[in-house]
């Protein structure tokens, strides 16, 4: 069985996109760490199947990290796969889709042929954890915040891991890690160390989402709208906070492209 794909990427954070409106696919962990893998596969952080969408939504989001499980929310992905969706002639400019956490929107700002700059939606956040000046929150995807005077002069795949695995997570399956450095108001430096990719990614935008609403309760309470750098590029973040440490129409801005379309063949990523 020959599979197309598309290949496409968020301020770093790469994907194989499949739509899987017209095919019988189900993918095993086995085969897509395989495809994921940089090596011997295709090569990506994770992977998407765009699949016909549920009541209000135009399609639906099924997520993968590159370790082969199936995975929360993906706010770089949730970009991308936007912009294969437009690829593929779904909806218009504005669309909606359903995810594990619920259903999103998103607006496509800017488009050209192969890349555009999308603003998506995500869950409004209506829990966090303080642990003195670090942070839980769940933005789709459980994220641990951590602010240090450089980001640079952290050892982030060491930490990441040795924080990612303390048993006082197991009952989430771990959490994503962050290490935030503010540059002013409005503006940080992100790094962040992802679950199931197990290294440090170019970019997360649950991750930057998690980190923007941590820097409004750490430091910068009257601040609601964020400029991130991340080391793939450059994102923002903006919400509404309510009473009782509640955040609102909380909205991711940053950029998609596809790299590249191409074909697989299924049998050759299942006997590896």
């Amino acid at each position: 069985m020959v599979i197309s794909f598309g290949k496409y990427e968020g301020a770093g954070n790469d994907f194989i996109l499949i739509d899987k409106r017209t095919i019988e696919f189900e993918p095993i962990p086995k085969m897509v760490a395989a495809l994921c893998d940089r090596h011997f596969g295709i090569g990506a952080d994770g992977m998407m199947l765009l699949s016909i969408g549920r009541g209000e939504a135009e399609f639906d989001m099924r997520y993968f990290n590159s370790d082969g499980h199936e995975a929360t929310m993906c706010g770089n992905g949730g970009r991308c796969i936007t912009l294969f969706a437009h690829h593929l002639g779904i909806g218009g400019r504005n669309k909606r889709f359903s995810s594990v956490d619920g259903l999103h929107r998103a607006s496509l700002l800017r488009c050209h042929e192969i890349k555009g700059l999308v603003e998506l939606q995500m869950i409004d956040v209506v829990r966090f954890e303080r642990f003195g000046d670090e942070f839980l929150i769940d933005t789709g995807s459980p994220h641990y915040i951590v602010f240090v005077d450089s980001v640079d002069s952290i050892d982030v795949v060491k930490e990441g891991r040795r924080i990612r695995q303390e048993s006082r997570w197991k009952s989430m399956g771990g959490v994503n890690v962050n290490f935030v450095e503010i540059n002013g108001e409005g503006r940080f430096r992100l790094r962040t160390y992802e679950r199931g990719v197990e290294d440090e990614t170019l970019a997360c935008g649950t991750g930057a989402t998690a980190s923007a609403i941590a820097t409004h309760l750490y430091a910068q309470h009257t601040t609601d709208r964020f400029d991130i750098a991340a080391r793939g590029g450059q994102l923002a973040v903006r919400f509404q906070p309510q009473e009782e440490s509640r955040f609102t129409e909380v909205w991711l801005k940053g950029p998609a492209r596809k790299v590249f379309n191409g074909k697989f063949e299924v049998d050759n990523f299942i006997h590896l």
